[in-house]
């Protein structure tokens, strides 16, 4: 899964941004960091790094439950 694009944002399905946006904002929401759109400079990278991670856990977690039958709520 090699890119020509290393350290840029673009989305591998770009219909899905405006869903992965509002994705974020929830899961910025739920773990307390004040992510807002457009600038966020003010953000430490722990606080954006925690979003990200975070995404990533939720996502990971969602696909594991779809591999192995169940559905889950969270």
């Amino acid at each position: 899964m090699a890119s020509n694009n290393s350290g840029s944002n673009r989305m591998e399905v770009p219909q899905a941004k405006e869903a992965m946006d509002r994705f974020k904002m929830e899961v910025a929401s739920e773990i307390g960091v004040p992510l807002k759109q457009g600038y966020n400079g003010d953000l430490t990278s722990k606080q954006t790094g925690s979003v990200g991670g975070e995404m990533v856990r939720q996502m990971i977690k969602r696909q594991e439950e779809s591999m192995s039958g169940q559905s889950g709520t969270n």
